[in-house]
C-alpha cells in the first residue's frame, strides 16, 4: 500500500517541478523580452537621464549574444561584479565626474524594490539601468562627455573609442570589475595631479564662507592700510599661499610683510604680474568663488579626455589661456618651457587642434593670409602705393613668381583685391615670422614662429597675433625639434637664423605631435595649482553644453 501511494504521488512531484521550471522559463522569457524592448527604445524613464539613444546600439550589441539574459542580476540579487561597479559609480566624484549622472543615490532603493518584489520587469529595468550607467561612466572617463568636434576643435576621439559591448562582456560581467575600470582614463601624471587638485579645491570650497574683499578705486600698495586685511590673510592661508605659521598681526590693517609675499605667490599662480599690489585684476581673482575654481578644474579634466592616450614622439603642447608652451621627453618630463603669444580674442582666435610638426624653415618668407591681405594690406596700399616697398613685401603669383616689390599700379592693386595675386614679406630681421618657423601642416594656416617684437613677451596677457603662435625661445625650440639630427645643434640653429641663406627648409627625422590646447587650470609637477582667464569664452561654452545632460553631442 505504501509503495502504491508513492507511485501515485510521483506524478504530482513531477508536475510541481515541471510547473516551477515552466514558470522560471516564462519569467526569464519575460525579462529578456523587456530587456529587448528597453534596448530597442533607447529610453528608460527610471534613469536620471532617461534618453540613451546615443548608446542604444551598444546596449543591443551587449545583450544580443546572450539572447537578452540579465548580466548583472541573478535570482533577484546583484552579482558581485554589479556591487563592485555600483561602488565605483557612487565615488565617481573622485574622477571629476558627478555620481548622480550614474544614478548614485537611486541604486539602494532600486535594489531593495527588486529583492522585495522579484518582479521580472524590475529585473529588466535594474539590469538595463546598470548597463547604461556603466557605459556612460566608462565613456566619460575615457573620451569625455562631449565630442570636441562639437566645438569645431581639430581634435578627434574616434580612434580612442572602446568597443563597449565587448569590454563589458569580456572584462566586467565575470571579471575583476574594479581592476578593469581602474585602467581607463588618461594615463598622464598631469591628469592625476589635476584630479588631486579638484579634490582639494572641493574641500576648500566647503571650508570658505565666500566673504568678498573690499574693492578700492585705486590699487592698494604694500605698506598701505586695507580694511580687508584680515579676510585677505585668512583666504591666502586657506589657499596655501600664506604659510600657516606666518606672523600676521591681529590688531592691524596694515598690508605688509608675509601677506604681501603671499599675494605675490597668488598673483603668479593666476597669470598676473607678481608685484604685490592689490589692483583690480588681483582683487577680482581673489574674490572669485572657489566653486568657480572647482568648475575650472572639472572643465580641464573633461578636455584631458580628448587627448590621445599615447604619442609616437614626445609632443609640443601649447596652452592658449596660459600663454605657455612646453616640450617633453619620452618619460613625460618637461624639457623646455616658454612664453608664447597667441591669437587675439576678438576675431583672431588661435584654433584648438592637433597635427604633426614635419619641418623647420630658417629665415622664412611670410605669405600673408588672404584675410589679412584683403582687410589690411590692400587698404594700406590704397592709402600709400609705396607701402609694399617700405614694409619689405613683394607681390607674387600663386606659384611664387615675383611681380613687383615697388610701387603698386592700379592693375596690380585690382588683382590683389580679387586675390589673383598674393603678398609675401621678404626674409630678414623685420619679417613678421622672425627668423624661424616650425611647421605642422594644417587647414588653419597656423604655425610656431619667432618674432621681431620680443618685448611683448613681458606682458601678462599675450593675445596679440592673428592666430599663429609666436615663441619666446625660437632657437632653443628649433634645436629641440631637430634633436634627432645631431648636426643641428643650438649653435648651428642660431647661425642659420642670423646669417644663413633665406628660406632654408630642414625636415624632421620623425614627425613631432603638436597640441594646441585650451585649459584654464594647470597643476605643476610640484602640485602648484594655476588658474587663468577664460580669454576665448570656451569654459562658458563647455559648461553650458555639459549642463544640458545626456545625450551629449557625439
Amino acid at each position: 500500500m505504501k509503495n502504491m501511494n508513492t507511485i501515485q504521488l510521483l506524478p504530482l512531484w513531477l508536475l510541481i517541478l515541471a510547473t516551477a521550471a515552466c514558470t522560471a522559463v516564462a519569467q526569464q522569457t519575460d525579462v529578456s523580452s523587456q530587456l529587448r524592448a528597453i534596448a530597442s527604445s533607447g529610453q528608460l524613464p527610471e534613469l536620471r537621464w532617461p534618453n540613451f539613444t546615443d548608446y542604444r546600439r551598444h546596449v543591443q550589441n551587449f545583450y544580443e549574444p546572450s539572447s537578452y539574459t540579465p548580466a548583472w542580476i541573478l535570482d533577484s540579487q546583484p552579482t558581485q561584479q554589479a556591487l563592485a561597479i555600483l561602488e565605483i559609480l557612487r565615488h565617481a566624484d573622485s574622477q571629476g565626474l558627478d555620481p548622480e549622472d550614474y544614478d548614485a543615490s537611486r541604486w539602494a532603493d532600486r535594489l531593495a524594490r527588486l529583492q522585495r518584489s522579484h518582479d521580472p520587469s524590475q529585473v529588466a529595468i535594474v539590469d538595463a539601468a546598470l548597463t547604461v550607467c556603466l557605459m556612460r561612466y566608462m565613456s566619460d572617463r575615457h573620451i569625455g562627455k562631449i565630442n570636441p568636434e562639437h566645438f569645431k576643435f581639430g581634435l578627434s576621439v574616434e580612434e580612442k573609442k572602446y568597443d563597449l559591448p565587448a569590454f563589458l562582456r569580456e572584462r566586467l560581467v565575470n571579471g575583476d570589475a574594479k581592476a578593469a575600470l581602474a585602467q581607463i582614463g588618461p594615463p598622464f601624471a598631469a591628469y592625476n595631479r589635476t584630479l588631486d587638485a579638484l579634490q582639494r579645491y572641493m574641500q576648500l570650497a566647503g571650508q570658505d564662507n565666500g566673504e568678498k574683499l573690499p574693492v578700492s578705486n585705486k590699487p592698494i600698495a604694500p605698506g598701505s592700510s586695507y580694511d580687508g586685511f584680515r579676510r585677505l590673510a585668512r583666504l591666502l592661508c586657506l589657499l596655501g599661499d600664506l604659510p600657516a605659521n606666518a606672523a600676521v598681526p591681529d590688531d592691524s590693517n596694515l598690508y605688509q610683510g608675509a601677506v604681501v609675499d603671499a599675494v605675490k605667490r597668488f598673483q603668479g599662480r593666476h597669470g598676473l604680474k607678481p608685484d604685490g599690489r592689490l589692483d583690480e585684476q588681483t582683487l577680482r581673482n581673489l574674490n572669485t568663488p572657489l566653486s568657480q575654481r572647482v568648475d575650472q578644474l572639472r572643465l580641464t579634466l573633461e578636455r584631458w579626455h580628448w587627448l590621445p592616450d599615447r604619442f609616437n614622439e614626445p609632443p609640443v603642447v601649447v596652452n592658449i589661456p596660459e600663454f605657455r608652451l612646453r616640450t617633453f621627453d619620452s618619460d613625460g618630463n618637461e624639457v623646455l618651457t616658454m612664453n608664447v603669444i597667441v591669437g587675439k580674442a576678438f576675431h583672431h582666435k588661435t584654433p584648438v587642434f592637433e597635427k604633426d610638426m614635419r619641418y623647420v624653415v630658417f629665415r622664412p618668407y611670410w605669405n600673408v593670409p588672404p584675410s589679412i591681405q584683403r582687410s589690411e594690406i590692400v587698404t594700406a596700399i590704397q592709402r600709400d602705393r609705396g607701402y609694399i616697398a617700405k614694409k619689405g613685401f613683394e607681390v607674387v603669383t600663386p606659384q611664387g613668381q615675383v611681380v613687383t616689390s615697388g610701387a603698386i599700379s592700379d592693375e596690380v592693386l585690382s588683382q590683389l583685391r580679387s586675390g589673383k595675386l598674393e603678398v609675401r614679406q621678404k626674409p630678414g630681421a623685420t619679417n613678421a615670422l622672425g627668423l624661424v618657423k616650425l611647421l605642422f601642416p594644417n587647414e588653419y594656416n597656423v604655425y610656431l614662429h619667432s618674432t621681431p617684437s620680443p618685448q611683448l613677451f613681458s606682458q601678462t596677457r599675450r593675445d596679440f597675433s592673428h592666430g599663429c603662435i609666436r615663441v619666446e625661445k625660437p632657437a632653443e625650440l628649433a634645436a629641440w625639434a631637430l634633436r634627432e639630427r645631431p648636426e643641428w645643434n643650438l649653435e648651428k640653429v642660431q647661425a642659420a637664423m642670423t646669417s644663413g641663406s633665406d628660406n632654408v627648409q630642414v625636415n624632421l627625422t620623425n614627425p613631432i605631435p603638436v597640441l594646441i590646447l585650451y585649459g584654464t587650470a594647470v597643476v605643476d609637477s610640484d602640485g602648484t595649482v594655476r588658474f587663468f582667464d577664460d580669454i576665448y569664452g570656451y569654459d562658458d561654452e563647455l559648461k553650458q553644453a555639459l549642463a544640458k545632460g545626456y545625450p551629449y553631442p557625439g
